[in-house]
């Protein structure tokens, strides 16, 4: 654990102390190799699923695959954000990569750790460089409003969860995620317990987010800089859901009642939003919606509590990581080049940039869920469980997939397909920077397929 942990945290005077011109070479080549080491973690002992054990931090198949896609991101966010940082002064440079170094550092301890207070802590304390993150270095005026947003959503919801684990240490006496499987079953019936499972599990849907609690994140998503976007897509909505699998475990008698409301909303959400994202205009918009639709199937997926859809959940979370990250890339490749996002000024580039359209392809088809990547391995998991739970959720799931393909060829269509508006003359060429960026998110997603059980979680 500690060779990835304290690589990260000396990657902050690395940025702060490399020469201006290496800045940007020295902390991509250092997160790359922190990344590649962190793949060591995918090789653990399975007889009793936790390995690299230390006093305070560990692994097992449910963190692991989360961790690693942690680590990956680092080095795929500076990469994205050379170019639109490089007009700044290099104080600011080097306090935007101290800034996603710290929220690795946040992260690494959220998913790693032993201890739910731990965990607890590190989920609040990734809220200040996100924070910093879309209101600061946010394109529009709206960045502060979308903070706001962001900030006061995600602590609404989670206050209630510390109250709810500090009840929890009073009733067990441990908090630790070791024995908390295997304490005495609580014995939860008063009104009260039902208030008490409601806050273990809010601060986590609110994060997902739910359908009906998620209007911060289209905020954030639209005026986060390009690093924002990726890293709240990739692995900041996953903390909801790390945190929703490792709390249901012990919310067993009251789950099977209590989850009917908000399995409704997150099936009925993945409908709604999928809904929303065929009348959007905005190119970074229709991403976020499209996220809030996939989270919704994995809320699905976990609260009916199957290994199945426990395994559906976390794979579909990994793959979405990758995609939608991917299709931000994307995304802000085309605002750097014609300056605005909205998809009706900025068609039919496929003429201009073709190689590009490539990429765009395989990421919409990533998004739709097209055999044999593990979005669709992950979607079949938790629709058949939801079918098998009660086979009325086959009309939303279905009708869910129906949409999300509309919406993904929409999207691909309308950037790349069509005539090209006379006012895009003299783009810049794609750059090999670019392409490696995309390459990088593509591969490992093309790789899953091949070996699947990385991120199979408990099932293994």
């Amino acid at each position: 654990m500690l060779k990835v942990l304290i690589p990260t945290l000396m990657l902050v005077p690395t940025a702060w102390l490399t020469p201006a011109k290496w800045l940007w070479p020295t902390t991509l080549a250092h997160s790359m190799l922190i990344a590649l080491i962190s793949l060591s973690w995918l090789k653990h002992a399975m007889e009793t699923g936790w390995s690299t054990l230390n006093l305070s931090m560990a692994t097992d198949p449910l963190s692991t695959p989360l961790l690693v896609l942690t680590c990956w991101l680092l080095p795929l966010m500076i990469l994205a954000s050379q170019n639109h940082t490089a007009t700044e002064p290099i104080n600011r440079q080097r306090m935007y990569i101290s800034l996603l170094t710290s929220l690795q550092i946040f992260l690494i301890l959220a998913f790693g750790a032993t201890e739910v207070i731990m965990f607890y802590v590190m989920f609040e304390a990734t809220l200040i460089p996100t924070l910093i993150l879309i209101t600061r270095w946010g394109n529009q005026t709206e960045r502060l409003n979308a903070g706001v947003y962001f900030l006061f959503y995600t602590l609404a919801g989670s206050l209630p969860l510390l109250v709810a684990l500090l009840l929890l240490q009073n009733y067990t006496g441990t908090l630790s995620l070791f024995t908390l499987p295997f304490s005495h079953p609580l014995h939860l019936s008063s009104n009260a317990d039902k208030l008490w499972w409601a806050g273990c599990l809010l601060a986590f849907l609110v994060k997902m987010p739910l359908y009906g609690v998620h209007l911060w994140l289209p905020k954030a998503h639209v005026e986060a800089p390009v690093a924002g976007s990726m890293v709240l897509a990739a692995v900041l909505l996953k903390l909801g859901g790390y945190g929703m699998m490792r709390m249901i475990i012990m919310l067993d008698p009251l789950t099977k009642e209590l989850s009917y409301p908000f399995l409704v909303f997150a099936l009925w959400g993945v409908i709604m939003t999928g809904s929303i994202c065929l009348r959007q205009t905005d190119l970074k918009s229709l991403i976020a919606y499209s996220s809030v639709s996939h989270m919704g199937l994995v809320v699905g997926g976990i609260l009916i509590q199957t290994p199945w859809g426990f395994t559906g959940a976390l794979i579909l979370m990994i793959a979405h990581g990758l995609t939608s990250s991917a299709l931000f890339c994307l995304a802000n490749t085309n605002y750097e080049r014609t300056h605005s996002r909205t998809m009706l000024l900025a068609r039919g580039l496929q003429i201009i940039l073709p190689l590009m359209t490539a990429w765009w392809f395989i990421a919409s088809l990533a998004n739709l869920a097209l055999p044999p990547l593990p979005n669709l391995m992950g979607e079949l998991m938790i629709i058949t469980s939801l079918f098998n739970w009660s086979w009325w959720t086959i009309v939303l799931t279905g009708g869910g997939t129906l949409i999300t393909a509309s919406y993904s060829l929409y999207m691909f269509l309308m950037t790349q397909r069509g005539p090209l508006p006379s006012h895009i003359i003299g783009l810049e060429p794609s750059h090999s920077r670019e392409h490696l960026l995309m390459a990088l998110h593509l591969l490992p997603l093309l790789l899953l397929i091949l070996k699947p059980e990385l991120i199979w979680g408990w099932t293994n």
